[in-house]
């Protein structure tokens, strides 16, 4: 699959599909959780709705990120987590990368860090455009590969 890149005025932003892996650590990291035909988005204070994603802490995988973040921004816990590629974002000469996974949604709580997530929803593929923050081709093909992914796992 071709994924188009994204340029603003100072960055260049890609995305790397599985089974690339950057070539140094991640800063961030991304899960695509699904329910069934429609993924979990937070509403995040500053950002509006996104999938949980944030920074990774010093001692942390990946993987560890993501499901703690998703804890703290939906309250979700997550099934198996599959890799599904990497963001590479390039500002100034420098490339700094954010891992992406992919995963069904195994229950939902409370939302674990209110003070940074104001809810969560569940929305269908189509709807996303008209309510997903900063939305771009780039995002709207990696959603789309999020989603084939996840229907070819033991996870739908």
């Amino acid at each position: 699959m071709n994924f188009p890149a994204w340029e603003t005025e100072n960055s260049k932003t890609q995305f790397h599909a599985s089974p690339f892996k950057p070539p140094s650590a991640a800063f961030a990291a991304l899960v695509f959780a699904w329910n069934d035909d429609q993924v979990l988005l937070a509403d995040i204070e500053g950002r509006g709705w996104c999938i949980p994603s944030g920074r990774i802490e010093a001692g942390e995988t990946s993987e560890v990120a993501v499901r703690r973040e998703a804890l703290e921004e939906a309250g979700a816990t997550l099934g198996n987590l599959t890799y599904l590629g990497s963001y590479e974002i390039t500002s100034s000469g420098q490339s700094r990368w954010a891992e992406c996974f992919v995963t069904s949604v195994g229950s939902l709580g409370d939302i674990g860090k209110p003070e940074e997530s104001k809810g969560r929803r569940f929305i269908s593929i189509h709807e996303l455009p008209s309510l997903y923050f900063q939305w771009t081709p780039l995002i709207e093909a990696v959603f789309k590969h999020s989603f084939e992914i996840y229907c070819l796992s033991d996870q739908v």
